[in-house]
């Protein structure tokens, strides 16, 4: 049995685990960070709906 390359191969690893967990959460601030804009948007249109309540209310759709 190698127990150095087994030691080696057991750190290699553990570093991947931890560097994957360390995107992912670099992600999901991403992720966070756009859903806190989009939250954003979607009031600012409320409150344009609510100066402008005609402003959408219909669609032209022809075929």
């Amino acid at each position: 049995m190698d127990i150095a390359g087994l030691s080696t191969a057991l750190s290699m690893s553990s570093m991947q685990s931890k560097i994957g967990t360390a995107v992912l959460s670099r992600a999901l601030d991403t992720e966070r960070e756009l859903g806190a804009g989009l939250i954003e948007m979607i009031d600012s249109a409320a409150m344009e709906r609510s100066v402008y309540p005609e402003l959408g209310g219909n669609i032209d759709v022809r075929v």
